[in-house]
């Protein structure tokens, strides 16, 4: 599970007994000095839309016929209104790219059969399509454009614990590549893009230390920041949001962390954020919970509430602009089921927003049929001020 990854990062806090409190920077290593400001206003006819509620769809499930037909219906008849779709993953394309530069990365994973008539299907039954394109973990382009790649200081690839090469976040080549998709997709018919592994890789000591070609003393909250404003410039002529996901460690963690994400960084720069807060992926005291799993409403409620003081003192007030990755699985005591998920959309309505996304890896979500409502109605209460 791609999102396991975030237990190595969690580690280094594991003596941080309430994460809610701001952390000195000394605390997040690998901070790469001031996070730049924010440089894009928010459009705001692009955040003037729906409520958004939505599952995670992975390529597999976006390739079955039989699948969709499933989630589809699911959605008809609950307040789920968008999918998002695996159209670029590690495994490389999920979709047939008629760009020359795009079709090249495709990968050997498979595809969507008919993407434009998936896509005609979901908006006549009203579901959101979002695109999620992983950027910076592609293992794909990385080995047919060594020339993006991050290196070692001998010049050679550098891999991370799995052996993967991971692209350079500050190559603007991969940069255009991936917005190239994104408006191809677009054009498809998506109404949204969602832009994953908007990070670095873990320089973990064991490993060889990481170069990054081009990098020209940028910092690495700051190279992120300037990508996702090139990407949004360019897809926002088209009229859709881009979004960014991030980790739940990063509401609550002032400096950036060393795979570089940091909020005041990133939040300017997109239509919506999208903080993975799954309560299994804290550690022991977090916020001052000691089974952080077993208490999914008040990890979720800490985490998205920061979230949204940290926005508002950025000037950014609309409701929409975070939309919380809630935890659909289980990993450890107690199994998550319909009760587990009611509590985490509790505490995202609680915390001031109303919209959300089901994360499961198999896309499976029929545990869960209980705990959604049958018409997307807004719940989100207004923030409660402080005293």
């Amino acid at each position: 599970m791609r999102r396991l990854l975030l237990f190595a990062l969690f580690a280094l806090f594991a003596l941080v007994p309430d994460l809610s409190a701001q952390a000195p920077a000394s605390t997040a290593a690998g901070a790469q000095g001031k996070a730049p400001a924010p440089a894009l206003a928010t459009p705001t006819k692009l955040l003037d839309a729906p409520i958004v509620r939505g599952l995670y769809v992975n390529r597999f499930a976006a390739q079955s016929t039989k699948r969709m037909r499933q989630l589809v219906a699911l959605a008809d008849t609950t307040e789920i209104n968008a999918f998002v779709i695996d159209i670029k993953d590690e495994f490389g394309l999920n979709y047939a790219s008629a760009d020359p530069v795009v079709r090249r990365n495709a990968g050997n994973a498979g595809t969507i059969g008919n993407l434009r008539a998936l896509l005609d299907t979901l908006k006549a039954h009203r579901i959101l399509s979002i695109a999620r394109i992983v950027v910076f973990k592609d293992s794909v382009t990385a080995r047919l454009h060594p020339q993006w790649t991050i290196r070692k200081p001998d010049g050679g690839a550098w891999r991370d614990k799995q052996g993967l090469i991971w692209v350079n976040p500050y190559s603007r080549e991969l940069w255009d590549y991936n917005v190239r998709i994104a408006e191809e997709v677009v054009k498809l018919g998506f109404g949204e893009i969602q832009f994953d592994y908007i990070r670095f890789p873990e320089p973990y000591k064991s490993l060889p230390q990481q170069v990054f070609p081009g990098a020209h003393k940028l910092g690495k909250a700051e190279a992120l920041a300037e990508f996702l404003t090139y990407a949004r410039t360019r897809v926002s002529k088209l009229g859709v949001r881009t979004t960014a996901d991030v980790f739940g460690l990063v509401t609550s963690l002032a400096a950036p962390l060393e795979i570089g994400q940091q909020w005041e960084a990133l939040s300017p720069r997109v239509d919506v954020m999208l903080p993975m807060v799954y309560p299994s992926h804290y550690p022991r005291g977090a916020f001052g919970v000691a089974r952080p799993n077993a208490e999914p409403y008040k990890v979720v409620l800490a985490a998205v509430t920061r979230a949204r003081e940290r926005d508002e003192k950025l000037g950014i007030r609309s409701t929409e602009h975070v939309r919380t990755w809630l935890q659909a699985f289980s990993i450890g005591p107690p199994p998550y089921g319909a009760a587990e998920v009611r509590a985490q959309k509790q505490a995202v309505y609680d915390a001031g927003f109303d919209g959300w996304v089901l994360w499961h890896p198999g896309s499976k979500y029929e545990t869960f049929i209980a705990a959604f409502e049958r018409e997307t109605v807004s719940r989100k209460k207004a923030p409660t001020a402080k005293k």
